[in-house]
């Protein structure tokens, strides 16, 4: 019996390879496909590998390619509109009325009395910037630019301030003291009869006049 299993066992061994061997496969060989497709995928990275130049040239090709030129806007004047001189410094005569409590309108009139709005005017005393200010008052008052129109204009009013505390709001005898000084009109204790100082008076009083009728402030 034992030879005979044996023996049956070669034979269906055998029998068995015989007929792996003598069967017509009906697929393609498994591993050739995937030596095809290995090759495939190694032309194709080679052909990628090509195309793309290597990091340093592409270093190159980008500080070599031109910048974008910036934007160019430009611009006319078609026209424009003068500016009186008195508003070219509203602001600042706004500024300083509301910090000394003195009428715009006597602040705007006596700077066009003094100076008609001139910021680099000097007079042959001395006086100096749009409310001409004298040497001696603008050190008083620590003025470090006489000629700069907001230190001026500060000035200015902070004088006409302290002359309307003393004369009471006596608008010419201020702006005879403002003119003349105050000790002139202390000599006199009135409007100086002096031509300069008359007229001085005269041409602001007639300023503020023709403001008020206009509805200035």
């Amino acid at each position: 019996m034992e030879g005979d299993r044996g023996l049956g066992l070669r034979l269906d061994a055998e029998r068995r390879h015989e007929e792996r061997r003598a069967t017509d496969r009906s697929t393609p060989d498994r591993r050739g496909s995937v030596r095809r497709r290995a090759i495939f995928r190694s032309i194709l990275f080679a052909l990628m590998a090509l195309s793309v130049p290597p990091l340093k040239d592409r270093r190159i090709a980008l500080r070599s390619a031109p910048l974008p030129s910036p934007a160019h806007v430009s611009t006319s004047i078609d026209s424009f509109v003068a500016l009186p001189p008195w508003r070219a410094y509203e602001t600042l005569i706004r500024e300083a009325a509301a910090v000394y409590q003195v009428s715009p309108t006597l602040i705007r009139s006596v700077m066009q009395a003094e100076s008609a709005f001139d910021p680099t005017a000097v007079s042959p005393d001395g006086a100096m910037g749009l409310m001409q200010l004298m040497p001696e008052i603008a050190a008083a008052f620590g003025i470090a630019d006489p000629f700069d129109p907001r230190q001026n204009i500060m000035g200015g009013t902070r004088l006409l301030r302290e002359l309307l505390d003393a004369y009471h709001h006596n608008i010419p005898l201020v702006l005879a003291a403002y003119n003349a000084g105050p000790a002139a009109v202390a000599r006199y204790g009135r409007v100086p009869p002096f031509r300069e100082t008359r007229g001085y008076v005269k041409k602001i009083v007639s300023l503020i006049a023709d403001a008020r009728a206009d509805g200035g402030d």
